[in-house]
């Protein structure tokens, strides 16, 4: 069968098993009927056979399968599938959810922006309006308040005022598209920033919900509601499986049981015990946990900001605007983020609430008072004390010559694998047809580059010494209950059935449609060097040419004269130091000090006697005393 009349041939079942199922008054999705025909065609006990073109009469059977399993109301097989496909159409990450809103919010506004960035140089009272447009827009971009509130109306114009007075119109209006849209989104932020701070001076914002305060309180509660009801899904899970435990074990029990439908069941509060983990403690997505981080983590960081604003405006006259409005800015981006998580927190709650409605089935199957005397001499185990029960068991690697095993004390980032079948016990699925969690410590099976985990030591040699078989086996069992793709994560193993295979999204659900967007690339022209030969000739008219030339020289020779003028003569170099500078010193001038002889003679003139007296005083001072 073509790809086209395939896709044909789909699309008029599905359209077909919708109006028949409209006919019964029961309207349900495109996207569930699709997923009906493609549970139907998978089961092997309704005998479609895909290598062959359907008939008339296939088709009308199939068509009447379809529309049989989509009206009875009592198979809890239909609301897991039904829960299946409102998680996958419903469900969005963090990023997702908050760029989704952020677009609605930008649609909203879309108006009024065009209305104020599109404005031209108008009258006094056009001015006005356009005033009165952007104190519009600074209020519903905010979400502090609604225009109808006369008091949150009279603090958004006195805010803008404060920063942006309506003398400054002519200037802004004068402003391009693009920086108009800028100062725009500016002035709402600074203007919901002061407003923040007027309220947490108590001067103002009376409209402003106290966001922290109920995030405190919401988030608890949340957690608490999210909590009980996981304990009370598993609670009927461990129920149902030592039911089913029973029913292999004894015979008169699976007598007794085998008309119920304990499987589909189990599969159902299975399957709403992982959405309401995702919604917990789910990696990389909007969950309970990361919302009660990011709210604390904003409480601190909004006091601070709000600390250092009161200590750069009190007790201040004037205050320069470039030193206060990156503050007030910082203020509207926290409340902002108190926003998204109130936003998401709502999202969670709401998405838990009606995954509640898929579970009202098992109270309508299995009553209280039924299942309390069916459990009557069944010992009922959690997953807790199942994987507590084998701690002490390990798969002997000895054993095993072909198979790789894996162990906690062995292994790098051992808790990070991607186990295989949501960490089910790889075995139970397909043999027993229940879903035992498995106990990694007992060892993880690595075949063809999968993980696989198991409940026992014996599961696990039973499945190591044929895995293809067991896998398969695995396979088999989610034809049979069509609910098992998703909660398995089996979409590779059944892509080949997808009519609409390229809008299945590889990590999550096999149900929603890819984001899709223009791309494109350049390469460069020339990657490696260029390798051009220059001294090639296509001609061989200039080839031979040159083969002539070549020719010639070898008859040539090279020959030199010396002349009269040239004779002797070459050139020649000198090369000349220049004098430097010099000096050269040779003594020094020194001197000392020494006594200066005094001698005085007395007597040399003679006296009155005719005998010369000669007296010599010596007053030359010492040595020791100059």
């Amino acid at each position: 069968m073509s790809g086209e009349r395939t896709q044909s041939v789909i699309k008029r079942i599905i359209r077909q098993v919708g109006l028949e199922c409209a006919a019964q008054g029961q309207s349900h999705s495109e996207t569930l009927v699709a997923f009906m025909v493609k549970a139907v065609v998978l089961d092997p006990r309704n005998d479609f056979n895909m290598d062959r073109i359907l008939t008339e009469n296939d088709m009308q059977d199939l068509i009447q399968l379809c529309v049989t399993r989509l009206l009875d109301t009592t198979n809890p097989s239909l609301s897991t599938i039904k829960m299946q496909v409102y998680f996958d159409m419903n469900y969005a990450n963090r990023d997702e959810l908050l760029s989704e809103q952020k677009r609605v919010l930008e649609g909203k506004l879309a108006p009024v922006v065009r209305a104020i960035t599109e404005s031209g140089p108008h009258a006094q009272e056009n001015m006005e309006n356009v005033y009165q447009k952007i104190i519009t827009y600074a209020l519903l971009s905010s979400g502090l308040g609604s225009p109808t509130d006369i008091e949150a109306v009279r603090e958004v114009t006195a805010a803008l005022q404060s920063v942006f007075p309506q003398t400054e119109m002519s200037t802004f209006i004068s402003l391009s598209k693009k920086d108009k849209e800028q100062q725009l989104k500016d002035l709402a932020m600074v203007i919901s920033g002061i407003r923040l701070y007027n309220k947490q001076c108590q001067k103002g914002g009376s409209s402003i919900d106290d966001l922290p305060d109920i995030l405190n309180e919401a988030i608890p509660s949340a957690t608490r509601t999210l909590d009980e009801r996981l304990h009370s899904c598993q609670l009927l899970a461990y129920r149902y499986t030592a039911l089913l435990e029973s029913m292999q074990e004894n015979p008169h029990r699976h007598f007794q049981l085998s008309s119920l439908k304990l499987k589909e069941a189990l599969f159902n509060v299975r399957q709403y015990e992982a959405f309401l983990c995702i919604l917990q403690v789910g990696y990389h997505c909007s969950n309970i946990i990361t919302s009660a981080r990011e709210v604390e983590s904003l409480n601190v960081q909004f006091e601070a900001a709000v600390m250092v604003l009161k200590n750069a405006v009190e007790e201040k006259t004037s205050i320069e605007f470039k030193e206060v409005f990156p503050l007030f800015m910082e203020l509207s981006n926290l409340w902002t983020s108190f926003q998204d998580e109130m936003l998401l927190l709502s999202f969670l709650t709401n998405m838990a609430n009606d995954l509640q409605q898929f579970l009202e089935i098992q109270s309508q199957l299995f009553p209280e008072e039924m299942l309390t005397s069916l459990l009557e001499g069944v010992t009922v185990k959690s997953d807790e004390e199942r994987i507590k029960e084998t701690m002490g068991t390990k798969v002997s690697v000895s054993d095993f010559k072909n198979q790789e095993w894996l162990f906690p004390e062995t292994t790098d980032n051992f808790d990070q694998l991607l186990i295989q079948y949501h960490g089910f016990c790889a075995h139970s699925i397909g043999v027993k047809g229940i879903t035992l969690q498995g106990n990694p410590a007992i060892g993880i099976l690595k075949h063809k580059e999968k993980y696989y985990v198991f409940s026992s030591k014996e599961a696990a040699y039973l499945f190591a010494q044929n895995p293809d078989k067991f896998i398969q086996l695995n396979v088999e069992k989610a034809k049979q209950y069509a609910e098992l793709i998703q909660l398995l994560e089996l979409h590779h193993q059944f892509e080949y059935l997808v009519p609409h295979a390229q809008a299945r999204n590889a990590n999550r659900s096999s149900l929603k449609l890819p984001q899709k967007r223009d791309s494109g690339s350049q390469t460069d022209t020339h990657i490696l060097p260029p390798t051009i030969v220059t001294s090639y000739e296509w001609n061989e008219w200039e080839l031979r040419r040159k083969a002539i030339k070549l020719a010639n020289l070898r008859r040539k020779l090279t020959h030199s004269t010396q002349t009269d003028l040239s004779h002797m003569r070459r050139e020649n170099f000198t090369q000349v130091y220049v004098p430097k500078d010099a000096s050269t010193q040779t003594k020094r001038d020194n001197s000392s000090n020494v006594p200066k002889p005094q001698i005085f003679l007395k007597g040399l003139r003679g006296g009155p006697s005719p005998t010369t007296h000669l007296i010599t005083v010596d007053l030359t001072r010492p040595l020791d005393e100059t």
